[in-house]
């Protein structure tokens, strides 16, 4: 290899070399730094705050057994101090959500009272 050969060679790999140094920079220079203010602080949870129980339903157990129907559908309701009730036949679809405040009568499939829970 020539002399000028040999230079254009090394010329040329520092030129890419500087080219690709150069893409990198450009391309850092188009992110910015996080914005520390623009994410809001997660809430904090107070560990010792009392649940609020609305449901009760050790005062309506003795329901159990009993044919159900939709007079007995208010009385269920204000013994338990539920806000509200959800009747659940055999089959019927239920979300898996937990509320406190909620009266689950679970009916066999003649509209017996089979339980009685909250949630």
């Amino acid at each position: 290899m020539t002399p000028g050969k040999l230079w254009m060679t090394t010329t040329q790999r520092h030129i890419k070399g500087l080219g690709s140094a150069l893409a990198v920079m450009l391309l850092a220079g188009c992110s910015s730094a996080p914005n520390e203010s623009a994410a809001p602080k997660p809430p904090t949870v107070d560990q010792t705050a009392p649940t609020s129980q609305t449901c009760d339903a050790s005062a309506v157990q003795y329901a159990i057994g009993a044919p159900f129907d939709e007079a007995n559908l208010a009385t269920l309701e204000e013994q338990s101090g539920a806000r509200q009730v959800r009747v659940l036949r055999p089959g019927t679809a239920a979300t898996m959500d937990f509320r406190d405040d909620r009266l689950n009568i679970h009916l066999e499939s003649n509209d017996m009272i089979e339980a009685l829970r909250c949630g």
